[in-house]
C-alpha cells in the first residue's frame, strides 16, 4: 500500500494487487455531493448554460427620503463571472433629458464609497454613505457593475427635506425612511 497526495489535498491509497478485505467506501451520508451541486449559483448558471454570465444586479439600491443633517446609505449587490467591478455615479439630467454622470466619491467631503466581495462567490456589495446629508446631495444615484462579459446598473433616488413633516406618509414602492 502506498499513500500519495491527490486533488484538493486528499490522500489516495494505491495498492498492488487486491485491496485489503477491510477497505470499504465511506457511508453514503458522509460522501460529498456531485461537484455541480457544490457550485455557487453564478458558477452553476455558467456551467449549465455553457456561457459566462454578464453582471447582474442581485439587490438594487432603494429610493430614500431623509432630512438635512442626517446620515444615510444606499447599498447594492451584483454578481457575475468574472467578479464585476462596482462603481457609483450621481446621475444629473438637464431640462432636455441629457444626462451626465459624476463618478463618486469625487471631491465630496460628506460622501464615502465602500465595496467588498461577497456575500457569495463572484458577488460584490457596495455602499454609498452620505453624512451629513445636504440639499445638494438630492438626486439619482447609480450602482454600475461591469466585467469582460458586459455590464448592468440600477439606480435609486435620494430626496432631501428640511423637516420630517415634509416626508409623505405613503411611501412610494421600494422607498424607505
Amino acid at each position: 500500500m502506498k499513500l500519495t497526495p491527490g486533488p484538493e489535498g486528499q490522500n489516495i491509497c494505491k495498492y498492488k494487487g487486491q485491496p485489503p478485505a477491510t477497505s470499504r467506501q465511506p457511508p453514503a451520508a458522509s460522501r460529498q455531493p456531485p461537484a455541480a451541486s457544490r457550485q455557487p449559483p453564478a458558477e452553476q448558471a455558467a456551467s449549465s448554460k455553457g456561457r459566462v454570465p454578464s453582471p447582474s444586479i442581485v439587490t438594487p439600491p432603494k429610493d430614500i427620503w431623509n432630512v438635512t443633517g442626517a446620515q444615510l446609505y444606499l447599498s447594492c449587490e451584483v454578481i457575475g463571472i468574472p467578479t464585476p467591478v462596482l462603481i457609483w455615479n450621481k446621475v444629473q439630467r438637464n431640462d432636455y433629458g441629457v444626462q451626465r454622470t459624476e463618478l463618486l466619491p469625487g471631491d465630496r467631503d460628506n460622501l464615502a464609497i465602500q465595496t467588498r466581495g461577497g456575500p457569495e462567490k463572484h458577488e460584490v456589495t457596495g455602499w454609498v454613505l452620505v453624512s451629513p446629508l445636504r440639499k445638494e446631495d438630492a438626486g439619482e444615484y447609480e450602482c454600475h457593475a461591469s466585467n469582460s462579459q458586459g455590464q448592468a446598473s440600477a439606480s435609486a433616488k435620494i430626496t432631501v427635506v428640511d423637516t420630517l413633516q415634509e416626508i409623505p406618509l405613503k411611501k412610494g414602492e421600494g422607498a424607505e425612511l
